[in-house]
């Protein structure tokens, strides 16, 4: 499984949601404790895609959907799920402070068993903590979506 997060680390390309939605699976079952990630990419990208796939990896049944006009979804962990963890998925992309994503009260989800995905983390960057993981999604000229690790 390592494997996998030294091809994010060099970048990967997909051909499918369904590519974008595995990989986040994948990457879930990888993501230590308390690990806040990070998704940075325009429009289109695929975080949410991406978002899917990492619910899935926690084994969180049901529809996940972008938090835009919420800012925050929250979905628990399914009754026998094997990791236990609950997801919280933030869209940062119309704050424009860090206290309004204090106000939010997010520094309850930065410790297990909640795993926190980060839309428009630049908008929130002071407020993130130093241990989160970075992920740049973003689409080539060939309209292949991209996943880069930093």
């Amino acid at each position: 499984m390592t494997n996998l997060l030294d091809q994010l680390r060099a970048g990967v390309s997909t051909d499918s949601a369904g590519e974008t939605r595995r990989l986040g699976a994948g990457l879930a079952e990888l993501l230590p404790a308390d690990t806040v990630l990070a998704l940075h990419g325009d429009l289109g990208a695929g975080k949410t895609t991406l978002v899917q796939g990492l619910a899935s990896g926690l084994g969180i049944d049901g529809p996940v959907t972008s938090p835009t006009f919420t800012l925050v979804r929250l979905y628990p962990a399914n009754t026998g799920s094997k990791s236990g963890r609950m997801l919280a998925h933030l869209d940062a992309y119309r704050l424009v402070s860090t206290a309004q994503a204090e106000a939010l009260l997010l520094h309850e989800f930065l410790v297990s068993p909640w795993c926190l995905a980060v839309e428009w983390p630049e908008n929130v960057s002071s407020w993130l903590p130093g241990n989160a993981w970075h992920l740049d999604l973003g689409i080539d000229a060939a309209g292949r979506h991209t996943l880069r690790l930093r």
